[in-house]
């Protein structure tokens, strides 16, 4: 068990660094770009890498910066971290001094501070080198796109014992982690609905077939398929964000399209949903005398921690923020993440990292207010320091 003494020691590590961390940060948060557009920030990630003298690979646009600590061992072990550059289409409200300077995108999402965390660790592992290898990942399009898959097929991986990331949360404060094993997010699908009626006159409803009508019953039926055909011990979502009709007050629509996302833990719940969205779409298409086509988009897997690699992450959290830090999980989150792609190749584990000032309410993923305190960037780089020291040392050789 890890003293307190021992904490402190692990984040005074970071106290020289820290304030490049925030600079850091606050660049990449000053210029978000979206997935598969990060080239901009992946000049940044390179330039600090070269600050640091660690080599590193990029194939250009779309594709991710992967930078190497060799040990000059190559049957050491290698363990990579991850970090993601992409931001979020949306405006900016929070009023920090560093936001956005791009019309329409921001880092909602923390990313900006992951990759601030990494490059963090990546200085501490530079000044005090581990015994192995490591692998900095910093990818493309994670909120879009599946930029972990650019990563995998470009062979980076290959020989990478196991792989570990962390997310930012105002679930948690500042010196709290979050680590489990097992699932940790959910399976995320997209549906889109097209319904195709009879367009006529808002006078004469008798000589048309409305397309609004219709979507609006569809909409009412899907909010069944969870409360009524789905056991509530899995734990599932279908929510239907975007509706499009309509032309004008007096014109009853002819089409109407309806978009949506599935959220599922458990494979028989989404086989389920899957099926009852399809039909509810064609029932109420024939009831109604309407066509209604429904297209189910796979999104990404869950993300599973492996048991082993959870263990690990728990062991170096203990002592960076000790026992009273470490955070366990009550249920899996209905969000998605695509680091679920590098867990079906290699072992691994995906940690929360507590973001929220004490004196802040919570403020969520993805609103346009979202901010982070920036202490987590100490807790977050001396945190995945200690996690490949500890990883390292429990691999063969």
């Amino acid at each position: 068990m890890a003293s307190t003494t021992q904490n402190l020691q692990e984040l005074s590590r970071c106290d020289s660094i820290y304030p490049r961390l925030v600079e850091l940060r606050r660049a990449f948060h000053r210029y978000p770009e979206l997935a598969f557009e990060e080239v901009r920030t992946a000049e940044t990630v390179m330039a600090e890498l070269r600050r640091l003298d660690i080599p590193y690979e990029y194939g250009g646009k779309g594709s991710g910066v992967v930078g190497r600590l060799s040990s000059g061992n190559r049957d050491a072990p290698t363990i990579a971290l991850r970090a993601e550059m992409d931001a979020l289409p949306g405006t900016e409200s929070t009023g920090l001094p560093f936001a956005s300077a791009v019309d329409g995108k921001m880092h909602a999402c923390g990313h900006d501070a992951h990759m601030a965390m990494v490059l963090g660790a990546a200085a501490l592992l530079r000044e005090l080198p581990p015994n192995g290898n490591v692998l900095l990942v910093f990818q493309p399009a994670e909120e879009r796109g599946g930029g972990s898959r650019v990563v995998i097929r470009s062979g980076a991986l290959k020989g990478v014992h196991a792989i570990f990331a962390g997310h930012v949360t105002n679930h948690y404060r500042v010196g709290e982690i979050m680590i489990a094993s097992g699932v940790i997010t959910a399976q995320s699908d997209r549906f889109a609905i097209k319904v195709k009626g009879r367009g006529g006159h808002g006078a004469r409803p008798h000589e048309a077939v409305d397309a609004v009508v219709v979507s609006g019953m569809l909409i009412a039926a899907i909010q069944t398929l969870v409360s009524r055909e789905i056991d509530p011990v899995y734990p599932s979502v279908v929510t239907i964000g975007r509706v499009q009709a309509g032309t004008a007050p007096n014109v009853i629509a002819e089409e109407a399209v309806l978009e949506g996302t599935i959220r599922t833990t458990h494979l028989q719940t989404r086989k389920h949903i899957h099926h009852g969205l399809t039909r509810m779409a064609k029932a109420l298409g024939a009831l109604h005398n309407a066509e209604v086509d429904i297209t189910i988009t796979e999104g990404y897997p869950p993300v599973v921690n492996t048991q082993r690699e959870a263990q690990l992450a728990e062991r170096a959290a203990r002592a960076v923020v000790g026992d009273a830090g470490l955070v366990t999980m009550d249920h899996p989150s209905m969000g998605s993440e695509d680091f679920s792609y590098y867990l079906h190749e290699i072992p691994g584990c995906f940690v929360r990292l507590g973001c929220r000032r004490s004196e802040q309410g919570y403020t969520p993923l993805h609103s346009p207010a979202f901010d982070i305190d920036e202490g987590v960037l100490k807790v977050g780089a001396a945190f995945f320091d200690e996690l490949v020291r500890v990883a390292l040392s429990e691999y063969p050789r």
